[in-house]
Order: structure tokens, then sequence, then C-alpha cells
């Protein structure tokens, strides 16, 4: 194959056999660039697409819980806020089909979302691009009644066509457990740069967090840590923590686990007023002290992108190995 573009982009090889170099990462080692065995040329095409679009993404974050109630789409919301805070570029997916709960968390109204031509259009926030379901569904009350290769095909969707653009960080907000969500995202994403799993302290929720954990193992996917959420009661009135909950059940895990504990975020009456009223918590209660813990706890994920190795391995799309 001979680069005879006037700007400079390697051309596609005769009868799809693929690209020299990636047309995205110029890697010529990168997946994107080789059809596989039995793959037919719409497939091909679709995973190039998919591939090439992922990287442009720098660093990929899965948010997990085992456990619904748990406050995972507050960690998420929060996260993706700071990170913007910090200066750097990032998006936010809502991959929680049945219970997409960005678009209220974050003041969007719920059949906005666009597109033009084959893509479909993050809503930007303050520099924050965001994409759900949500923002598809006619309103709140819209019930999503699919199996699972309709989710494992809108999540494709949403990777390959959403115009994400180059970003530091996507943090990615999956629904609870181990089922079709988090697996197709993780197999889609490429290499996966961690997974943050969130927890309350009651011994119920974290044996359920136990199985995210080990659902990280199998498709080796590193733990970035747990975070305890709702530890301890904040009084609107005096500021001081009253624990509620057993204490201490999110990091008794993590040691159990041999997984880093990032911290525990207390109850506060300011993160569920923030999200009944569309705001993030972080930017709107940036003074708080429960706002000082999230930034602790989050801090450490803002240097992912200032190491070494800055450049996302793109086009492996993992695969569950039955030795695992």
């Amino acid at each position: 194959m001979h680069n005879n573009n006037n700007d400079g982009r390697p051309e596609r090889a005769a009868s799809g056999a693929g690209l020299s170099v990636c047309d995205t990462c110029g890697d010529s080692s990168c997946s994107a660039t080789r059809r596989r065995s039995g793959e037919s040329d719409q497939e091909f095409r679709e995973r190039q697409k998919l591939e090439q679009r992922m990287c442009r993404i720098r660093r990929k974050i899965v948010v997990l819980s085992g456990k619904g109630g748990v406050g995972k789409s507050t960690v998420a919301v929060n996260l993706a806020v700071a990170l913007v805070m910090a200066g750097k570029k990032v998006g936010l997916l809502d991959v929680d089909i049945h219970g997409p709960s960005i678009p209220t968390m974050l003041g969007l109204k719920f059949g906005s979302g666009q597109g033009v031509g084959d893509e479909l259009l993050p809503i930007d926030l303050d520099g924050l691009k965001v994409m759900s379901l949500g923002l598809f569904l006619p309103g709140e009350d819209e019930a999503v009644i699919w199996r699972g290769p309709m989710k494992t095909a809108l999540i494709r969707q949403f990777l390959k066509d959403v115009a994400w653009g180059d970003l530091d960080f996507l943090v990615v907000d999956s629904p609870p457990g181990t089922g079709d969500e988090p697996l197709s995202v993780c197999q889609m994403l490429g290499r996966v740069d961690g997974a943050l799993i969130v927890t309350t302290p009651q011994r119920v929720a974290a044996v359920d967090v136990r199985k995210s954990i080990s659902f990280c193992r199998q498709l080796r996917v590193p733990v970035l840590g747990v975070v305890e959420n709702m530890s301890g009661f904040v009084c609107p009135h005096c500021g001081n923590i009253t624990p509620i909950l057993c204490a201490g059940g999110g990091q008794q895990l993590a040691e159990e686990m041999k997984v880093p504990f990032l911290g525990s975020i207390p109850m506060d009456p300011k993160i569920a007023e923030s999200s009944d009223h569309g705001r993030a918590f972080l930017s709107h209660y940036a003074d708080s002290p429960t706002a000082r813990i999230m930034r602790e706890i989050i801090q450490p994920l803002e240097t992912l992108v200032d190491g070494s190795d800055n450049k996302t391995e793109c086009g492996k799309e993992k695969e569950l190995s039955n030795k695992d």
C-alpha cells in the first residue's frame, strides 16, 4: 500500500484488507489495521470504526458496584466533574440502560439527544461530554424492556458512533452486577485503565463487591480502588459525622481482597439535594467538607493521564477465557 493522499493519511488497502497503520494512532500493530479470520467486510469496518474511536481516548475508567443503591452514579458523576475541574478533557458514558440516572443528576432533558449523519452528539456540559440512553427516551417514566443482544448493540453504538473526539478520560457508569453491560463495556473499550468499585459499609453490599473484584480479575481489568459511600451521616447543623451503618466495611473488604482503599464518603444531605436539582455536588458545594473528602479520594486518579504510558493501547478487545 502506498501513501498517495495529499493530506498524508494512509490509503485503505485493496479488497478491504485494512490499513498499513491505524488512521488514528499511527501504530502499525493496532488491530484496527487488520482483518480477523472469518470477519466479513461489514464486521471489519464496524470494528475498525470502534477501535479508531477508542484510540483517541487516553484513559478509560469503569465505575462498578456489586449492588444497586450504593451511590455508584453519584461517584461517577463527581469523578468526571473533578477531572474536568482539573483541566482534563472528559467524557461520561451512562450504560445503565434500564435505569439511566445521569441525565437527571446533571439536569439534562430526557429526549434531548441528537445526531448528525452517522454520528451521535454528546451533550457538552461545561466541558464534560455526556451520553446516556436517557437522552433518547421520551421521558423519565419510559421503561426499557430489552434483552442482552439489544443492550450490547447499544453499548457498541455509544462507543463507536458518539463523537467523543480527543479525551483524556472516559468515565463509564455501569449498572450494578457483572452482567451484559459491564462485560460488553470492558470487552469493547480495548484496554481499560481501571475500575473504581463503590460499596456501602454494611456486609450485604460488601459481599457483592467481592464479585465485582473477581469480575475485574477475570477480565484482567486493574482495580483502581474501593470507595465506601454513605459512611456516616453529616449533620447539616453542626457538621459532625455520626455512624449509621456498620463502619469500616469497605476498608476491610479492600484489605481482604488486596486492592487499594481510596476512602469513605459520608452521607451528606447536600449530595442528594444536588442530584435532585441536576447539579454536580463537587462543583456546586466545592468548599464543603464532604467535597474536600471526595477530592482527596479522586485526586490519585487525576494523575493517571500524566504517567509515562500516556497512550491507550488500541484495538485489543478483551475476551472472557474459559480458563479464567
